[in-house]
C-alpha cells in the first residue's frame, strides 16, 4: 500500500486521491454487508455506507489536511462501531489511509500523540458497545494491529522522502561547491599568470625604458658610452623575450614527450644580472647579505627574486639619487629582505599602491611571509619582506607567533 501511494505521489495526485477514495468506499460498503459467525451484524447496512462515503470523501483531501481528515474520519469510524458493525479491516481502510496521510505529513511527535488516541477510541467504542467476551480479541486486539500498520508504513515513508531530499541537497550543495571552486581556482591561476607577465615585462620594460634614455642622453656627448649601452640594450630586451617566452611556455606545457623542456623558474642565484641590468640603466645597486645562506624552497626563491626585481623596478623609474640597497638577512627559519633607495621621489602613495606593490604582497603572503613597502620618514622609499625558508599555508603563518 505505502510502495504504492509513494510511486503516485508525484503523479496527478488528484485522480490518484479520487480513484483510491471510490476504492476505499467499495471496501468499507462490502465490509459493512459482510455477516461474521458469532457476530451480531445490523441488518441494514445504509448507515455504514454513509459514513463510510463521507469517511472515503474526507480521504480524498488527507494528502493537503491530514489532521482534519484522520478527526473526521475517526469520528465516523467510531459512530460506525457504535452502531453495532465490527470493525473489521475493510471497514477501517479509510482511518488506515487518514493515520497514513498523517504519518507521511505530520512531525513525529503529532503522530505519536494522534495514533494512540484513535486507537484508543476504537478499542473503547468496541468494548462499550459490546462488553461480552464474544469476538473480544477481533473487536479490540484486531484494529489496534490493523491501524499501527499504516503509522509504520507512513512514518518509514517520511523518514525515506526525508532522506532523499538530504541527499539531492548534498548533491546540489556538493555541485554548487566544485563550481565555486573551479571559478576560485581559475580566478587564482588568472592573478598568478597576470602577476608573473607583469614581473616579467614591467621590470624589463622599466630598464630597457632607463637604457634607451641614458643612451640618447650620451649620443653626442660620449658615442662610446652610448654604443655599450645600446648593448646592453639589446641583452635587456632579449632576457625579457626569454622570460616572456618561458612564462607563456609553462602554460602551454602539455607535459608530453615530444614538449619542448621547460626553462627552471629564477632564483636569488640570478641576482647577479638582476643587479648589472639594473646598473646599465643607471642605477647603482649594493648589495649586503647578514648571516650565512641557506638553502631556499623553489617557491621561496622565486618569490624573493620577483619581489626584488620589481622594487629594483620601481627604484629605476622613481629613485633620484640612482642608488638602491638590498640587505638580505638570513636567521634559522626565514630570510628578511630590505630594498631601500634614498632619493627624495618615491612611488605614488595610492591605497594599497599599484599593481607592482599588490602583486609583491600577494606573492609574499602565497609562501606564507609578510610584506610592508611605503615612503621612508627620511625619504626615499623601503621595502621589507619577511619570507621562511620554506613555504607554509596562509593559516600557518597566521598562527604563528
Amino acid at each position: 500500500m505505502t510502495t504504492s501511494l509513494e510511486r503516485h505521489t508525484g503523479r496527478r495526485p488528484r485522480a490518484v486521491d479520487a480513484v483510491m477514495g471510490l476504492g476505499l468506499f467499495g471496501c468499507a460498503a462490502l465490509g459493512a454487508s459482510i455477516n461474521i459467525p458469532g457476530g451480531d451484524q445490523p441488518q441494514q447496512t445504509w448507515p455504514a455506507d454513509l459514513l463510510a462515503g463521507i469517511s472515503c470523501l474526507a480521504v480524498v483531501k488527507g494528502r493537503t489536511h491530514p489532521r482534519t481528515v484522520v478527526a473526521l474520519v475517526t469520528a465516523c469510524t467510531v459512530t460506525t462501531g457504535a452502531l453495532g458493525y465490527l470493525l473489521t479491516p475493510l471497514l477501517l481502510a479509510p482511518l488506515m489511509i487518514a493515520l497514513y496521510w498523517v504519518a507521511v505529513g505530520a512531525n513525529p511527535k503529532t503522530t505519536r500523540v494522534i495514533g494512540p488516541v484513535v486507537m484508543a477510541m476504537v478499542v473503547i467504542t468496541a468494548v462499550l458497545d459490546k462488553p461480552t467476551t464474544e469476538l473480544l480479541m477481533l473487536r479490540t486486539v484486531g484494529p489496534v494491529l490493523w491501524l499501527v500498520l499504516p503509522l509504520v508504513g507512513g512514518s518509514r515513508a517520511r523518514l525515506r522522502h526525508a532522506y532523499t531530499e538530504s541527499v539531492q541537497a548534498r548533491a546540489a550543495h556538493a555541485e554548487r561547491t566544485r563550481e565555486e571552486e573551479a571559478r576560485l581556482r581559475v580566478a587564482e591561476e588568472r592573478m598568478r599568470i597576470a602577476r608573473e607577465l607583469h614581473d616579467v615585462v614591467a621590470h624589463h620594460m622599466a630598464v630597457a625604458n632607463a637604457q634607451a634614455g641614458t643612451a640618447a642622453h650620451l649620443a653626442v656627448t660620449h658615442p662610446e658610452q652610448s654604443q655599450k649601452i645600446l648593448a646592453e640594450l639589446t641583452g635587456t630586451t632579449s632576457s625579457a623575450l626569454l622570460e616572456l617566452r618561458a612564462t607563456v611556455g609553462v602554460l602551454r606545457h602539455a607535459g608530453g614527450p615530444d614538449s619542448d623542456p621547460l626553462q627552471p623558474s629564477p632564483g636569488l642565484d640570478r641576482l647577479p644580472e638582476l643587479i648589472s641590468a639594473c646598473e646599465s640603466a643607471g642605477l647603482e645597486v649594493i648589495v649586503t647579505t647578514v648571516g650565512d645562506a641557506r638553502p631556499l624552497s623553489p617557491g621561496v626563491d622565486l618569490t624573493a627574486y620577483r619581489i626584488i626585481q620589481e622594487a629594483l623596478t620601481n627604484a629605476t623609474k622613481h629613485a633620484s639619487d640612482r642608488v638602491a640597497h638590498v640587505e638580505l638577512t638570513y636567521s634559522d627559519s626565514r630570510l628578511l629582505i630590505t630594498v631601500t633607495n634614498d632619493g627624495t621621489a618615491s612611488t605614488p602613495t595610492v591605497p594599497g599602491g599599484g599593481f607592482g606593490l599588490m602583486g609583491m604582497r600577494e606573492r609574499a603572503h602565497s609562501v606564507g611571509g609578510d610584506l610592508h613597502a611605503g615612503p621612508r620618514p627620511q625619504g626615499g622609499f623601503e621595502v621589507t619582506t619577511a619570507l621562511p625558508l620554506h613555504p607554509q599555508a596562509p593559516e600557518e603563518h597566521e598562527a604563528t607567533p
